[in-house]
C-alpha cells in the first residue's frame, strides 16, 4: 500500500526506550544480591568479547537519577526496564530481600516523578544460578511455580504504579541460544531439552498473566517476541516452502502458544516425527490458553531469508558474529526444512545484520491479521561502533538514518491499521551487550565504558538524542 496521507501517531503514543538489568546495573553482588546464570557464565573464559562481564557494566544502580534525569531531559514518555530476578529472592525463592525492592521502588517513583510511563520486565535473561544447580532452571517444570511466585511479588510491590508489564524477554533467543547453540547459558546442545524448556517457560509465561489478573486487573501485560519475519529467496516454490517452514518454526511456535494457547500443527507433526516433541501434562493445554497477552511485545531487528534446504544440507553449526567483523556470519538452517541465505536487496549492519524498515512494517501486518492484537515495540535500535570526536560529540547520524527509516515504516503500519501502543528504542545508554562487550553501542547516550583499561563511566549525549528528542516533542511529526 502506498499512502498519500499518513495517520499521525496517537496522541498517547509512548514514545521511549529500553534496557535489561544484567546489561546496565553493575553492582552484581551488592545489597543481597544473588548470582544469576549469566554472573556465572560470563566467568567462563573464551564465553564473551574480551572475557567484559556485568559486575559494573554502566553502574545504573548507583546513576538511576542521572540516567532518569537525562531521560526527562529528552522528554520520553517511557522507559522499559528489567528487574533482576536475584535481587529479590537471591536464591529463586524463599526469602524476599527488601533493598532489592527499595531499588525498584526508588527507581520506579524517580520514573514517575517526571511523567516516565515505567514499564517492568520481568525477565530478561538473568536466571537465579541457585535455580539451574538445583534443578536445572528452565529444564523443570518446578520453573513455573517458583517464577509465578517471583511474579506475583513484583505485582504486590510495583503493581499500584506500574500499569504495563512484560512477562518473558525473548523466549525463542534465550531458549535457542541456552539449548541450541550453546552460546547463552547453560551452553548445551539438546533440540529435545530445547522444546522442553521452551514448554515449562511457555507455561511459566501463562501462570504470570494468569495471575496478573488478579493482582494488577487495571495493566496491561504480554511478553515480548524476536520477531524476524521470513522471507523466500526467490520466486521457487520450494523456497516459498521454506520460508513458511521457518515463519511457523521460528515465529509461529511461540506466537501462537502467546495469543491461541496452541502449538502449530505443521511444526508438531515434524518434532513428534523427529521424536523431540516436548511432553505435554495434563491441565498444561488449559493453562495456556489462560495466558492470553494484552498485547504482543516486538523485539525487531531485522528479516530473514530462506531457501530450500536438502535433507543433508546446512545445519545450525555456523558461525555467529559476536566481533562485529563484518561478513563473518554463516548462513545455518536444518536440514529438509530450510536454509538462511544472504538478501542482496539489504544493507547489513557491522554484525551482519540485516537493515530491514519494510520487514518491521511487513511483521506488523502479520501479527495484526493472525492474533488481532496491538503491538508494543518493545525493542529496535542499531548497535554499531561509535566515536568520540575532538570536541566530545558523537555523531551518530547512521543511528538516526535507522531509526527514522523504521520509525516511517511504523506509521506506514498505523496508516494500514496496526495498533501500535509505543516503541522503545533498545537502548537508552550505551550498555554492555551480551557477548560482544561494550564495543556494540546502541544508546542515544555514550557511555565511557570498555573492555579494557579503567573508565569514569561519563554520561554524553549522542546526536541522535537531540533527533529523538525533537521527534518526541512534535508527536511523530518531525520525522
Amino acid at each position: 500500500m502506498l499512502h498519500e496521507k499518513h495517520k499521525p501517531f496517537p496522541q498517547d503514543f509512548l514514545w521511549g526506550a529500553a534496557s535489561a538489568a544484567y546489561q546496565i546495573e553493575g553492582a552484581w553482588n551488592v545489597d543481597g544480591k544473588g548470582k544469576s546464570n549469566w554472573d556465572q557464565f560470563v566467568r567462563i573464559p573464551g564465553k564473551t568479547f574480551k572475557g567484559t562481564t556485568g559486575d559494573v557494566a554502566v553502574d545504573h544502580y548507583h546513576r538511576y537519577k542521572e540516567d532518569v534525569a537525562l531521560m526527562a531531559e529528552m522528554g520520553m514518555k517511557t522507559y522499559r526496564f528489567s528487574i533482576a530476578w536475584t535481587r529479590i529472592f537471591p536464591n529463586g525463592k524463599g526469602e524476599v530481600n527488601q533493598k532489592g525492592i527499595d531499588f525498584y521502588n526508588q527507581l520506579i517513583d524517580e520514573l514517575i516523578k517526571y511523567n516516565i510511563e515505567p514499564i517492568v520486565t520481568i525477565y530478561h535473561w538473568d536466571l537465579p544460578q541457585a535455580l539451574q544447580e538445583e534443578y536445572g532452571g528452565w529444564e523443570s517444570r518446578q520453573i513455573v511455580e517458583d517464577f509465578k511466585n517471583y511474579s506475583i511479588t513484583l505485582f504486590q510491590a510495583f503493581g499500584d504504579r506500574v500499569k504495563y508489564w512484560v512477562s518473558l524477554n525473548e523466549q525463542n533467543i534465550f531458549t535457542r541460544l541456552g539449548y541450541q547453540t550453546a552460546l547463552h547459558p547453560p551452553g548445551v546442545k539438546d533440540d529435545k531439552l530445547y522444546y522442553q524448556v521452551n514448554h515449562h517457560a511457555s507455561l511459566a509465561n501463562a501462570a504470570a498473566i494468569k495471575a496478573f489478573r488478579m493482582y494488577v486487573p487495571d495493566g496491561k501485560i504480554g511478553p515480548s517476541f524476536a520477531y524476524s519475519p521470513a522471507y523466500a529467496a526467490t520466486a521457487k516454490p520450494e523456497d516459498v516452502l521454506a520460508a513458511e517452514n521457518a515463519e511457523e518454526l521460528t515465529n509461529h511456535w511461540w506466537m501462537d502458544v502467546y495469543a491461541w494457547g496452541e502449538y502449530p500443527k505443521a511444526t508438531w507433526n515434524y518434532l513428534e516425527r523427529e521424536g523431540i516433541a516436548p511432553q505435554i501434562e495434563e491441565g498444561d493445554l488449559a493453562l495456556l490458553k489462560e495466558g492470553k497477552p494484552d498485547f504482543m511485545g516486538v523485539n525487531y531487528y531485522q528479516t530473514t531469508t530462506y531457501e530450500k534446504n536438502p535433507l543433508d544440507g546446512a545445519t545450525l553449526e555456523a558461525n555467529f558474529n559476536t566481533t562485529g567483523k563484518k561478513g563473518t556470519m554463516e548462513d545455518s538452517g536444518i536440514p529438509g526444512l530450510y536454509k538462511t541465505v544472504s538478501n542482496d536487496n539489504l544493507e547489513r549492519t557491522n554484525w551482519d545484520w540485516n537493515i530491514d524498515p519494510q520487514g518491521l512494517r511487513i511483521g506488523l501486518r502479520r501479527i495484526t491479521n493472525r492474533y488481532k492484537l496491538p503491538v508494543l515495540i518493545s525493542e529496535n535500535g542499531l548497535g554499531e561502533y561509535d566515536q568520540v570526536e575532538a570536541d566530545g560529540t558523537i555523531q551518530d547520524d547512521y543511528r538516526i538514518e535507522y531509526l527514522h527509516t523504521h520509525l516511517v515504516a511504523i506509521q506506514d503500519a498505523i496508516t494500514d491499521g496496526v495498533a501500535v501502543i509505543g516503541y522503545c528504542v533498545w537502548s537508552f545508554t550505551d550498555l554492555l551487550s551480551w557477548l560482544n562487550g561494550f564495543q556494540k553501542r546502541y544508546g542515544f547516550v555514550y557511555v565511557n565504558q570498555h573492555e579494557e583499561g579503567e573508565h569514569d563511566l561519563r554520561r554524553i549525549k549522542k546526536k541522535s538524542f537531540y533527533w529523538y528528542k525533537e521527534v518526541i516533542e512534535s508527536n511523530g511529526e518531525k520525522l
